[in-house]
């Protein structure tokens, strides 16, 4: 008969599912940070200041120093994709704009700015 998990080990094995979860959030998030640099380069455009700050948050890592940022920006990204269209090709690169502005947002009511 298998033995039944104590309250520690079910909390210990959610708690690396989520930080599993988050890792794979942030990774995601600095892929699609860097493929929006090289979207204003192509079009040769000036980033705006606000986007900026959510890309250079996930390409500097700082989620890394501010405990409960990366959780915040994870449950915004949530919201976006509920909330959102469905993107489409044409609609790509402003429904991306838009979220990094929205970690922006976030990150500064957050104060983690």
């Amino acid at each position: 008969m298998a033995k039944r998990k104590t309250a520690e080990e079910r909390y210990q094995e959610k708690i690396q599912k989520q930080q599993k979860l988050l890792e794979e959030f942030a990774s995601h998030e600095t892929e699609w940070a860097n493929d929006l640099i090289l979207w204003y380069r192509c079009k040769k455009l000036e980033m705006p200041e606000d986007e900026y700050r959510g890309v250079s948050y996930f390409l500097n890592k700082e989620y890394r120093n501010k405990s409960g940022s990366l959780t915040l920006l994870y449950e915004t990204y949530l919201r976006c994709e509920r909330e959102l269209p469905q993107g489409t090709k044409e609609m790509a690169f402003d429904l991306l704009r838009f979220r990094y502005k929205m970690y922006s947002v976030v990150l500064e009511k957050g104060g983690f700015s």
